[in-house]
């Protein structure tokens, strides 16, 4: 074997030295480093009559009432702190009204008995009509009967918020009835099932509105409004975006089956007439389904709500029957919708027509003290750079707001509404509505949102 040359056999010794002074370095430069902490850190005497360090301060959050005495804003100062956001063009046209929830005076108005394209603000239509004449505690009922030959029935009660997921795995609905606990109940009731049908025949008249996209569907924006439907007919049961099935009641069925180990194909059939129930569920309360569906802007629901609404109220269960009954319900409850016009409740259509002030009242109204049953609708608004729709507009780095601004999104091509209510710096609490058109909604927000922050700015009582 080859022996290793001197500088070889030298070579290890050297590294070793080496490694040795190194260390000896890191062990000098610690403890200098040691006694420097020693130093900075030392305890001084204190001098003779230093007062005692305070007691670290406690936090106690808690919610705290607006004063009812707040200083009011005047007409002239919001003028005065609107003129300048008014100024861009990025608005297009714009229509709104601002008023004192406490005092009902309107200090701002644009244009604001004008019917406009109302996009999803629809949605505070249906939200507060729903609030005022259906309990808030108002559960849906999912039930399994079973028919001949051991055919379980799935009978669809208008609840889109009945979820597939298995127990324990997340939803995108707050608090769901669930597949996996209807098909708990059928295999604990002993009962032979042999196959599972579907009846959706709770609602009436068209699946679609004449003035909505069947793209919408893929696109994720709408589905085909049946009775029955499970996490409101997404195909990702817990993507907001995920596109929407064509056969939402079919695939409540399929899911029903898969749960039970079936593999029989899912029909459409009429419940037989005394059927015993062999399973049953309950959505979450009203208003749980009114918060999802506002914070969301949840087009499927909405429409569900306004057809609960309607049924409730003796109108014709259907999407039509649902838009009808919520613009009822408000004139019964002393709104103003003589000007209004809706064909469907989620406002996806551009037929629809609602003037500012009528957006307005209902916010107005929320806020001050004439419909104690419209408080709740403001719990289920969006906060702004916060929460919901909201949650990305009124940063801070561009506009005042966020987290002082509540207040529902309403976008389509060409239109971006936005109604709510803000606390000034003052402390009052205003109401307003804002209909912004003919621009892209990619401009119009941010211009929309100055407008509101700066209501949020100023005190407006010059």
């Amino acid at each position: 074997m080859a022996q290793p040359t001197s500088s070889a056999v030298r070579r290890p010794r050297r590294i070793l030295r080496w490694f040795l002074v190194l260390l000896v370095v890191i062990l000098v430069a610690a403890g200098a480093g040691v006694g420097w902490w020693a130093y900075q850190n030392r305890a001084d005497p204190i001098p003779d009559g230093t007062p005692a360090r305070p007691a670290a301060a406690a936090v106690n959050p808690r919610i705290v009432a607006v004063s009812p005495t707040a200083p009011a804003p005047t007409v002239e100062g919001v003028a005065k702190a609107l003129a300048e956001p008014l100024k861009n063009d990025a608005l297009g046209k714009l229509t709104g009204q601002i008023s004192d929830p406490l005092t009902g005076k309107v200090l701002w108005s644009r244009g604001a008995q004008e019917p406009r394209v109302p996009a999803s603000n629809a949605k505070i239509l249906t939200a507060a009509a729903v609030l005022l004449a259906l309990p808030h505690d108002a559960r849906i009922t999912t039930r399994v009967v079973l028919g001949a030959d051991g055919q379980a029935v799935l009978i669809g009660a208008g609840d889109p918020t009945l979820s597939a997921q298995p127990e324990g795995d997340p939803t995108f609905y707050s608090d769901p009835a669930r597949i996996a606990d209807l098909a708990e109940q059928i295999t604990k009731s002993g009962r032979r099932v042999t196959s599972v049908a579907v009846d959706t025949s709770a609602f009436t008249g068209p699946a679609m509105a004449r003035t909505w996209d069947k793209r919408d569907i893929e696109g994720g924006d709408i589905a085909p409004i049946q009775s029955l439907m499970v996490d409101g007919a997404r195909l990702k049961p817990t993507d907001e975006y995920s596109p929407r099935t064509e056969d939402p009641a079919l695939d409540a069925g399929r899911a029903l089956a898969a749960a039970l180990g079936l593999n029989s194909e899912v029909e459409e059939v009429a419940a037989p007439a005394g059927a015993a129930t062999i399973a049953s569920v309950e959505s979450a309360p009203l208003t749980v389904r009114v918060g999802d569906m506002m914070r969301f802007s949840d087009n499927v629901l909405a429409e569900s709500l306004a057809i609960e609404l309607a049924a409730a109220t003796g109108g014709e269960v259907s999407i039509a029957g649902g838009a009808q009954a919520v613009l009822a319900t408000l004139n019964k409850n002393g709104f103003d919708v003589g000007d209004a016009r809706l064909v469907d409740a989620s406002g996806i259509s551009y037929s629809d027509r609602v003037p500012a002030s009528l957006l307005d009242e209902v916010m107005s109204a929320a806020a001050g003290d004439g419909h104690p049953k419209l408080r709740s609708l403001l719990d289920s608004l969006p906060v702004a750079f916060g929460t919901g729709t909201l949650i990305d507009r009124f940063d801070p780095d561009r506009t005042s707001g966020a987290g002082w601004v509540r207040g529902k999104t309403g976008t389509l091509t060409g239109v971006s509404s936005l109604t709510g209510v803000v606390q000034t710096v003052d402390g009052r609490v205003l109401a307003f509505a804002m209909m912004s058109g003919g621009t892209s909604p990619e401009d119009a927000r941010p211009a929309v949102d100055a407008v509101v922050g700066a209501l949020r700015d100023c005190g407006c009582r010059d």
